[in-house]
């Protein structure tokens, strides 16, 4: 697919999302690169299913399948499978990066936290769906620095309930802060406070 395509969707499958993860989606990907998703097992989304832009903000929509099998049930908590209430909270985040990626962010995309978050409920080994929603209050771009900022107001249903809702989600993206040298020791083989530029 070719980078102006990209930006003009309004939609996306597993499998686009899995070359985005791995890099590979893009024929012709901007010179900073785009933000990645993470790869399962830590992707939480199985398709993108609609993206507004509306100048400085927008909105984006999303699902999971839930699988009986997924390997947080096998572990949280042995006995009373349930998903951690912080993967829903990280989909947020996933989410509105690619949302960045989707309105020309380059870079690395980063969490950099949430104002409030309520759970109202749960996801069991035997719900089907996990559904996002995220309205953007905030999308910057500063030019200076090349840093990307987005903020969203969020919720999460599961099989069409209302199950958590977030308040003041916000991602950064950054340039040159990415580690493809892993495992090897280089300039970013450790973290510490992101510079601002």
């Amino acid at each position: 697919m070719k980078y102006r395509e990209f930006c003009e969707r309004d939609h996306f499958t597993h499998e686009e999302l899995l070359a985005v993860s791995h890099g590979s989606l893009i024929e012709d990907p901007p010179v900073g690169g785009l933000p990645r998703l993470p790869a399962p097992p830590m992707l939480m989304l199985d398709r993108v299913t609609g993206i507004e832009r509306v100048g400085r903000k927008g909105r984006i929509t999303a699902e999971r399948d839930v699988r009986l099998d997924d390997w947080f049930f096998q572990c949280h908590f042995l006995g009373d499978p349930v998903q951690p209430g912080c993967l829903g909270v990280d989909a947020i985040w996933q989410l509105l990066g690619f949302y960045c990626s989707c309105t020309g962010a380059v870079g690395a995309g980063r969490a950099l936290g949430v104002g409030e978050v309520e759970f109202l409920g749960q996801i069991r080994p035997h719900n089907r769906c996990v559904s996002y929603e995220l309205d953007i209050v905030r999308f910057s771009q500063l030019k200076e620095t090349g840093v990307t900022l987005a903020i969203a107001d969020g919720r999460v249903c599961v099989d069409g309930e209302e199950i958590y809702t977030l308040r003041r989600a916000k991602v950064g993206v950054f340039l040159d802060i990415e580690y493809p040298d892993y495992p090897r020791r280089s300039a970013h083989a450790v973290g510490g406070i992101i510079e601002k530029g």
